[in-house]
This record gives structure tokens, sequence and C-alpha cells, in this order.
């Protein structure tokens, strides 16, 4: 897995976790619909840590609670 694949995935779990749909998402963190689902698709090159803030906030977790999940200890090395 990917860090960007890592990233969608642990959104999804976390929307999942709080009962959240993307939209209702979008709302609660100020970030456009589009760019979640960007993410998600796996279209946007690289999410910005601000994005990624944003949607913690809207969760109600810090960063740390964000990457603190077994999908990022064992990410595919991204340099090529």
């Amino acid at each position: 897995m990917n860090t960007k694949e890592a990233v969608a995935n642990r959104i999804l779990a976390l929307c999942r976790e709080k009962g959240l749909t993307v939209n209702a998402l979008a709302c609660v963190s100020g970030v456009p619909p589009t760019t979640i689902y960007s993410i998600l698709d796996g279209k946007s090159r690289n999410p910005g840590v601000v994005s990624l803030k944003k949607l913690c906030d809207g969760l109600e977790i810090s960063l740390r609670q964000f990457f603190d999940c077994e999908l990022f200890d064992e990410l595919e090395q991204e340099i090529q």
C-alpha cells in the first residue's frame, strides 16, 4: 500500500467510525467535497497537510491520532 491509499483508507475508516458521509465531513471540516473525493480517488497527487489538518479538526482528532494507525507502519517506499 502506498501513502495515498493509506490516507484515503484512514479517512474512510474514520468517517465510518464517526458516522459521517464524505459530504458531512466536508461541511464540518471546511474542505470542499471535491478535494476530499480527489484524495479518496487517488487523483490528488499530494494531499496538503493543511487539508489533512482541517479534516482532522472536522473528525475531532489530532494529526497525531490520524497517523497513529497500523496503515502507516509499513508503507511502500515512495522514492523512485
